[in-house]
């Protein structure tokens, strides 16, 4: 999820705002979290396990 639709439970401001130090705190820590940030490891283990699966079909049809 990006910070952009979130809600702070502060102020009640979106938290892309920033309008007080709670709002800003998170979306500092949103943003150093990076593009994966949000994903859950469940998540990140399927597109793991799917980038292997056509890695392996590709390597296959190239050596067929």
């Amino acid at each position: 999820m990006t910070y952009d639709r979130l809600v702070c439970a502060n102020c009640a401001a979106p938290v892309n705002e920033g309008r007080c130090p709670v709002c800003r705190a998170n979306r500092e820590r949103l943003q150093q979290e990076g593009p994966f940030g949000g994903l859950s490891p469940v998540a990140l283990l399927t597109l793991l396990v799917v980038l292997i699966a056509a890695l392996a079909l590709l390597a296959a049809h190239q050596t067929a």
